[in-house]
């Protein structure tokens, strides 16, 4: 079942001799449950094409849905309420206030959205991210290892319908990176967790059912593992 339909996606900066097209005329489609890898060298547009995806940015032209709802139809505050509900968004630097704990920066979502979180979901996501005993510490008092796993936290949290994770293990050591890679399988195959991930690693890539291939901003390969 689609879980996620983009139709001729165009980002587009500058006009004339100094127009770039970020992303070019993209389409394509994910499953619910699919595992998705985007791959291309720096300057490809993989980034803004994720951005695009997540609500983040807005597009030239062309429709993302997400499970059915065409997320640039909405007005700007009624986008973010989405995102925050729906997409779970993950980034290289983690993004987590330092003011708040592992546990705080877990059920932000849920704080903004004035929803009281579960107590036995929020220390099942806690151990299942391998952070017992850790979750009352600051961002500062962690590893990057410990912080990253404490943002896929954050995006579990809502039960997203996907999550986007843009180069999460960029800034990571390898045993670190495999680990953060291994927790996100495992809601993947585990808990049918929808997820799109950036990378610039191929082996990181090859852990996901399927790679599309940016170029230019364009899609220039989409193959199955």
């Amino acid at each position: 079942m689609e879980i996620l339909k983009v139709e001729h996606l165009n980002k587009i900066y500058g006009e004339g001799e100094k127009e770039v097209r970020a992303v070019d005329d993209i389409s394509f489609s994910v499953e619910r449950g699919e595992f998705l890898a985007i791959i291309g060298a720096s300057g490809s547009g993989k980034s803004t094409l994720l951005h695009l995806l997540g609500g983040v940015d807005r597009p030239t032209s062309g429709r993302v849905l997400i499970d059915g709802e065409d997320i640039y139809k909405l007005d700007d505050d009624s986008l973010a309420i989405f995102r925050r509900r729906q997409v779970g968004l993950v980034y290289q630097f983690y993004n987590l206030l330092p003011v708040l704990t592992a546990r705080e920066n877990i059920t932000l979502p849920m704080d903004l959205d004035g929803v009281e979180p579960d107590p036995e979901k929020v220390d099942r996501i806690i151990k299942q991210m391998g952070l017992t005993g850790r979750e009352d510490h600051l961002p500062n008092q962690m590893s990057g290892g410990q912080q990253q796993r404490v943002a896929i936290g954050r995006a579990l949290i809502n039960n997203p319908a996907i999550i986007l994770a843009d180069e999460l293990t960029g800034n990571l050591d390898k045993k670190a990176s495999d680990e953060i890679v291994e927790l996100l399988v495992a809601a993947n195959k585990g808990n049918g967790q929808t997820i799109i991930m950036i990378t610039h690693d191929l082996e990181i890539a090859k852990q996901a059912d399927r790679v599309i291939t940016i170029e230019d901003g364009k899609i220039i390969r989409d193959e199955r593992n």
